[in-house]
């Protein structure tokens, strides 16, 4: 039987290429804020597009950080893609204002220092071993359209937890790609948009569920 995913509509994000992209990786995809719905999934993606404070705003209004929330305590998978890895992190600062994130992860998301913004187009990634996301396609590029990103990652392993995996790019300098931790997984770049690599790490999540 296909595993149940929800894509959150909550008015930000690539949402209709994501639900396609999920559905060829085998997922049966549903577009809904609905809490009981977004609740019951075998896993819930958070698109985000746009500045980290609007996609925040919209987030919570949606009750998006308390579904989140929800389901990471119960072990319950969620996938971020693009602004949606950003919001996992504590503080968001753009264009001089500052907000708050979902704090699921220490850190701060801020402008990357590069010659050239926004960073778009395919890259490489540096993924560390034992990556479930990216199993066959640690050597591939990916899609990213960006020009603010996580530079550190701090959190550690501890009690019954393993240490992130982090995967890591570069443009002007090193930032996060995406992050497996536990139930939450994230992607800088848009896998829905990566074409066949972006396909099979949508499959393995998938998978994983």
């Amino acid at each position: 039987m296909a595993k149940k995913v929800v894509v959150f509509d909550y008015g930000s994000g690539n949402v209709h290429s994501a639900v396609k992209a999920l559905e060829h990786a085998g997922a049966s995809v549903t577009l809904t804020r609905d809490r009981a719905t977004a609740l019951a999934a075998d896993g819930l993606v958070v698109p985000g597009v746009g500045a980290f404070q609007a996609v925040m705003k919209a987030l919570v209004e949606a009750g998006g950080d308390q579904i989140i929330d929800s389901r990471l305590a119960g072990g319950k998978a969620v996938l971020g893609i693009c602004v949606g890895l950003q919001v996992m992190f504590e503080t968001g600062f753009e264009h001089g204002v500052e907000t708050e994130g979902l704090g699921q992860w220490p850190g701060v998301v801020e402008k990357l220092e590069a010659p050239r913004l926004p960073h778009m187009g395919w890259n490489t990634v540096e993924v560390p071993p034992g990556s479930t996301l990216f199993r066959g396609v640690e050597n591939e590029r990916f899609y990213f359209v960006h020009s603010y990103a996580a530079t550190r990652f701090e959190l550690e392993g501890g009690g019954p937890f393993a240490a992130p995996l982090v995967t890591w790019s570069e443009h002007g300098q090193r930032f996060v790609a995406a992050v497996e931790n536990g139930p939450l997984c994230a992607t800088q770049f848009h896998p829905e948009k990566s074409g066949p690599a972006g396909l099979v790490l949508l499959t393995n999540w998938v998978d994983s569920l």
